[in-house]
Parts: structure tokens; sequence; C-alpha cells
């Protein structure tokens, strides 16, 4: 079962894009709408894809207004429908009751956080169902909207993705600048203590280090400790070369070998078909197409 992150990580963004939509005044509602108006309001998703986002809605409703009410619609429970798959042409979602006015304020808040994060899912779950039959996963990276990351990397697991380090904190992942003109033969002596180092400070911490040639990688699969090794921007040969040297040397199932770099939904099967384990898709957070969500409301 999908786990929503808890409310501390998307309450302050709830309460940042109120203000910076509303500012203390909706003109257009305040002066059309009768202040006691009430209005019931339907999400309904258009497109087809997964829907995403939905425990959002209640905060964002408290929000602007207490008396904005979340109700199920029959057949259609939300614990049911958030993170389901629906190839229907229109999938109600949920349905909000309250003032109209609050209503109408909070409409495009709901829809941004509910059509970026479903777009998120279902562009992940495009992904993984190309890899299907695969021993491959698709990861998520760090290229999320500042603010949004634990929403994001939520969307992506309820796209059937997995969740990459969450920031810098929880990983420790060796890129290219951080051994800029290092010298082939002292790679693995100089990483030796810095892995052995971080293994001391927090046994389970990802430790993963990026090459960008078969011949760092021939010096990093020399380093004890290592979980996962970064194959940046190699083509399918050299990937499927990199796999047949880690399995050569013993350590298939101890070293798990990760493609990155410009993955598309064209290549990535191929890349799969290699033998890496985890494929890398920034495109999944920092370019998800919206999906097409809308807020029905009639009157009471």
């Amino acid at each position: 079962m999908l786990s929503f992150p808890k409310s501390e990580e998307f309450r302050e963004l709830i309460q940042l894009a109120k203000r910076e939509d509303l500012a203390g005044d909706d003109v257009t509602s305040r002066l059309l709408i009768p202040e006691d108006q009430i209005g019931v309001g339907t999400l309904i998703q258009k497109s087809v894809g997964i829907a995403c986002g939905l425990p959002l809605v209640e905060e964002i409703c408290r929000a602007y207004d207490e008396r904005l009410r979340v109700e199920q619609i029959p057949g259609f429970h939300m614990e049911i429908i958030e993170g389901r798959f629906s190839d229907a042409a229109t999938t109600p979602l949920l349905r909000i009751r309250g003032p109209l006015r609050a209503l109408l304020s909070a409409e495009r808040i709901i829809l941004n956080f509910l059509q970026h994060l479903a777009g998120i899912a279902t562009l992940t779950n495009r992904f993984v169902k190309r890899v299907h039959g695969t021993h491959a996963k698709i990861y998520d990276t760090r290229k999320t909207i500042p603010g949004m990351r634990a929403l994001d990397k939520y969307a992506v697991r309820a796209g059937g993705g997995f969740n990459h380090r969450i920031g810098l904190f929880d990983g420790l992942l060796v890129k290219d600048n951080h051994i800029a003109n290092r010298p082939l033969k002292e790679l693995a002596p100089f990483l030796q203590p810095i892995v052995s180092r971080s293994r001391g400070e927090d046994p389970a911490r990802l430790i993963e280090i990026e090459v960008d040639s078969l011949e760092q990688l021939t010096e990093v699969l020399k380093v004890d400790g290592v979980n996962v090794i970064l194959l940046d921007n190699m083509d399918c040969p050299r990937m499927q070369m990199a796999v047949e040297m880690r399995d050569r040397i013993g350590k298939k199932g101890a070293v798990e070998l990760e493609a990155s770099g410009g993955v598309t939904l064209e290549t990535v099967r191929p890349i799969a078909l290699t033998g890496v384990e985890r494929i890398a898709v920034g495109y999944i957070t920092h370019s998800a197409p919206a999906l097409d969500i809308s807020l029905d409301i009639e009157t009471q």
C-alpha cells in the first residue's frame, strides 16, 4: 500500500501556493458570488493515466475554509483510486462541498497539485511498463521542483517506480566532479577509505560511484562496500560489457549497475535488456506532462 508523505512535508507548500495565488482576496469570486452560496465540485480525471495526490485535497480545502468537506463518490473511494491506472474516458475522483467562494478560490491550487502528481505517476508507469519482463527497475533522481520533492517521489512510487536517495543527506554518491582529474590508477586507493569511512558512519547508507568509462569501472569494482555503480551516458554495447565485467569477477548481486543519462521511452527497453538492475530517469519528474483533471462545479 502506498504511504503518503506526512503533512509536515507539504503543509507549508500549500500555504505558499495559497499566498501567491490569493494574497488575501479573490476579487472575482467576492464580487460575483454571494457569501452564503454553497457549491459542490466534482474532481474528474479526463485522461488515461494514474490518479495521484488525492489525500492533498482535504489539506488544501482546510487551508482555504474549514467548512469545505471532501466526500467520497460511491464506487470511487479514495483508498481505491489513488495510484490506480484508469483507461476510461472520464473517471470521477472526489467531491467537494461547501462555501462556493472558497471552493472557487481553491480550485486552481487543487488542480495544480493533482495534475502535476498524476502526470509524474502516469509517465513513470509508462517507463515501468516498457521494462516489464526484464530485471531492471525505474528510479527517479533529485531533478524535482523545489519544495515538491517528497510529493514528486511519492508520485514516482504511485507509478510503480522506485526512489533514489531523497537528498544529499541520505546517500554517498561520488560523481565525476568529485573525482575530477583523479588519475585512473589512483581511483580505487582514493575511494576505498572514503567508502569504509561512510560504512563506519552508517552501515545502511547507500554508496554509489559514477563512472563514464569501462576503464573507470574496472578500478571502481576493486573498491569493497559499494552498493551501486552508475554508468553515465554509456551506450548499450558498453553497458552490456559492464554487466559482463561485473559478473565475471563475481560481484553480481553485491553491486548493482545503474544506467543514467538521456533515457527516453524509446531507449529504456534496450537499456534494460543489457542486464543493468537500475535505470535512473530524471525525465519522469522534471518533464512529466500534466494529466487532464478538472473540477466541475454546481451550485446549491
